[in-house]
């Protein structure tokens, strides 16, 4: 006879093998206009696998960053990964590089000169 594996069973040990927390995870979810319900395996699996993401992306932006030396993970190195890997690329709009308010000020001074010549 075929055994049925339950992969959301808050009882077993699966439950351990997530660190976050599902009820947000489900809230998000639903956040969604297209979500009216959702399944428990699809919600556990939705969970490990943004987990697996985070995991992977902390740790490729770990070992290209330049936190190395001081064992520490920097927002300039989660966007220098999200600019600089094309697995990650599609991250840039919300891991955008931190500029000075100066230097943004400035460069939107030179676009309204621009358009202005144009």
């Amino acid at each position: 006879s075929e055994q049925k594996i339950d992969f959301y069973d808050p009882t077993s040990a699966n439950k351990k093998t997530i660190s976050l927390p599902i009820s947000r995870v489900r809230l998000i979810m639903k956040s969604s206009p297209d979500v009216s319900s959702i399944n428990q395996d699809a919600l556990f699996l939705t969970t490990k696998a943004t987990e697996l993401f985070v995991q992977h992306l902390a740790l490729a932006s770990f070992n290209h960053g330049s936190g190395k030396e001081s064992n520490s993970l920097s927002y300039s190195d989660l966007a220098h990964t999200a600019e600089k890997t094309e697995t990650f690329h599609f991250l840039t709009d919300i891991l955008p590089k931190k500029i000075l308010a100066r230097d943004y000020l400035k460069t939107l001074e030179q676009m309204q000169e621009e358009d202005a010549d144009v």
